[in-house]
């Protein structure tokens, strides 16, 4: 199945499609549609374009729709009125930046992210904003000791794969102390190519998630060391 979906919606059809094009560097099997302008080409938003773009971008997993300003989130939420109730439950609204959270929650939905920690994602990708306060993992069931081998460290699309593939554990992780499954606590850690990461976990998917950080950190997250 496809991974949850995007739909861009800006008063500019140029800025939308610029933020997609952005988006599809990082996540190039995401569903990314493009919202952005009037039905006539001006500035504005438009409804139809929104539900298209809805359409388009609901590949079986779910939606969520970025937005610029006030009133394209005023047209977006009159589109969700207006959309079956089965396709209405798998569509979020985010409250995030633009350019920020929609590049974030394409690398977490390609990362295999559920339609919630994709708007997560999107929502905590706010420029100089604090992550949030990690989980309380208590006494650890399940721990490692990793070395960063990948050139770029743990940047945004190691971060956001590794957030939106654990999200999907019953389990409490946390890496250097920071919330393992949150996009901005990840990269706020700063971590660099051969810094050390004290994966802990606990829960019952506590191993399973220690291990997914393991063989992700072990082959360098696909990228070259």
């Amino acid at each position: 199945m496809s991974p949850v979906g995007l739909v861009v919606v800006s008063h500019s059809a140029r800025l939308a499609e610029g933020v997609i094009e952005l988006a599809a560097q990082m996540a190039g099997s995401v569903p990314l549609v493009a919202a952005g302008g009037t039905d006539e080409g001006g500035l504005g938003t438009s409804f139809d374009k929104i539900m298209k773009g809805i359409d388009e971008a609901d590949q079986g997993r779910g939606v969520v729709i970025m937005t610029d300003l006030g009133s394209a989130v005023m047209t977006a939420e009159s589109v969700l009125e207006f959309l079956e109730d089965g396709q209405r439950s798998r569509v979020r609204l985010a409250d995030a930046a633009l350019v920020e959270g929609t590049v974030a929650a394409a690398v977490a939905a390609e990362a295999g992210a559920e339609v919630d920690a994709v708007v997560r994602a999107a929502e905590e990708a706010i420029p100089g904003a604090a992550p949030e306060e990690a989980p309380e993992v208590g006494e650890p069931t399940a721990s490692a000791i990793l070395t960063l081998p990948n050139r770029a460290g743990l940047h945004a699309r190691p971060a956001a794969i590794l957030a939106g593939r654990l999200s999907q554990f019953d389990a409490e992780i946390t890496i250097n102390g920071a919330d393992a499954q949150s996009v901005m606590a990840l990269m706020a850690l700063n971590a660099r190519k051969g810094a050390e990461l004290v994966v802990e976990a606990s829960g019952p998917d506590a191993d399973e998630a220690v291990r997914l950080v393991r063989e992700q950190v072990e082959h360098g997250f696909g990228e070259p060391a």
